[in-house]
């Protein structure tokens, strides 16, 4: 499924859902720019390594164990990979930072990111095989969203055999099957894949317990 639009209309310019996306392809184009063998050390040293906090004497690399943990989450695989995880954040972003306001946004959004990928390691602590992406911050964006707009529709492209129909549907129904599907494929994928499932999961019910601790104050900046 993929979300075009939603129907709900901020009230407010979402600027910090915008510089993410850009950085996001700013760093993706710069990796781009690597030879494949920098591009696999740079998630390597950059990405979260599970068994780099599981397994004692495993390497920290000359990133450590704190800056991955972040990073992670502006370094991408390939144009499907980013494509798909910008359209979520362009369509559900904007309005989870016009409730919580700039600042507080930018703080839930890597807050919901690291908590994503200590839950990524938690399922996974043996696994040396590096994920990237902001799928796991973006998944938080969603339990928020889910939570604080039950009543909205988005347009989203289904398929109907081997056509995309663009279908309105619930936004609690889209979401609700989104993290269904995260924690279907969560329990029975291969240990050695590549997708962080349970960083989705994860994320998303981070999103859902501080959607209400980040919702905007007074100052659209700070809040």
């Amino acid at each position: 499924m993929i979300p075009l639009k939603d129907s709900t209309r901020s009230r407010t310019t979402p600027w910090v859902t915008w510089i993410l996306i850009a950085l996001n392809f700013v760093v993706f184009l710069s990796e781009l720019g690597l030879p494949q063998r920098e591009q696999s050390v740079l998630a390597a040293v950059y990405g979260v390594v599970p068994a780099r906090y599981s397994l004692p004497g495993f390497p920290a690399g000359p990133a450590g164990l704190i800056l991955p943990l972040f990073s992670a989450m502006f370094l991408h695989g390939g144009w499907l990979h980013i494509l798909g995880n910008m359209i979520y954040l362009w369509v559900f972003g904007d309005n989870v930072e016009d409730r919580m306001g700039h600042g507080r946004f930018l703080v839930f959004y890597l807050l919901v990111g690291l908590l994503a990928n200590l839950v990524h390691i938690y399922f996974n602590p043996l696994s040396e095989v590096p994920t990237i992406g902001a799928s796991g911050a973006i998944a938080g964006v969603l339990g928020a969203y889910f939570l604080s707009f039950p009543r909205a529709r988005v347009l989203t492209l289904i398929p109907i055999g081997i056509f995309l129909a663009p279908i309105e549907v619930p936004a609690i129904m889209l979401l609700f099957f989104w993290f269904a599907l995260q924690v279907v494929n969560g329990l029975f994928a291969a240990p050695a894949q590549t997708v962080a499932w349970w960083a989705h999961v994860g994320g998303f019910l981070a999103g859902l317990v501080l959607a209400g601790v980040f919702r905007r104050r007074r100052n659209p900046w700070l809040a």
